[in-house]
């Protein structure tokens, strides 16, 4: 009389797998019962790569998310870095706007900096980090460049030393954004005529709340 191997098999396939699949595979059950609870949100629907983060304080997550720990897009990733490659002022930088244009890109991993208005404009709310370094050439003004968020300065840095040919005003800090707000630099005070090429803005999402 032959036995049956399938339980066998299903057995060995199990023991095949890492303690890391397994998680995943539990994680991905609970979602789908969660999902089905909720009534006044959305259906989680993944797709692709997720990243799965443990949270140190499990305690502020929603209520039957088990493990404590939360679920991320991998595309959730935000970062811009630009750059000023000529002393050419822009024709569209007028007295009323003052915002410094950028006309390169190095890096705009999901695509929230337009380069055409050189404003960032944020996918979510969170903690976003930012620092800027304009440079001033051949010119003899003192320059005052801010950080704009939705038209308020945040941070501010000047230049104002008339015996060198090339100065720059630099600074970084952290700021809270809401999904749509605007971040882009501003000369407040003096003017850029000689051009401020080798200028750099960048940015990039810290952490969403």
């Amino acid at each position: 009389m032959k036995t049956k191997s399938a339980p066998t098999t299903n057995m060995a396939q199990w023991e095949r797998c890492s303690a890391p699949q397994i998680l995943a595979l539990v994680l991905g059950l609970l979602l789908v019962v969660e999902a089905q609870g909720q009534n006044d949100t959305e259906p989680i629907v993944l797709e692709g790569k997720c990243l799965v983060v443990c949270d140190s304080t499990p305690s502020s997550e929603p209520a039957g998310n088990a493990l404590g720990m939360s679920v991320r897009s991998g595309t959730g990733r935000v970062a811009f870095s630009v750059t000023r490659q000529t002393n050419h002022e822009p024709t569209d930088m007028s007295n009323r706007t003052m915002i410094i244009y950028f006309d390169q890109i190095l890096v705009n991993v999901g695509g929230h900096f337009d380069q055409e208005s050189s404003v960032f404009l944020a996918p979510r709310r969170g903690v976003y980090s930012f620092s800027f370094h304009v440079v001033k050439a051949y010119n003899r003004q003192t320059i005052q460049v801010s950080l704009m968020l939705n038209g308020w300065p945040m941070i501010s840095a000047f230049a104002g030393d008339q015996d060198v040919t090339r100065e720059a005003a630099t600074n970084a800090g952290l700021v809270i954004m809401e999904r749509g707000d605007k971040a882009y630099l501003k000369l407040e005070r003096g003017n850029l005529m000689g051009g401020w090429k080798y200028s750099t803005f960048s940015g990039f999402l810290v952490f969403p709340l």
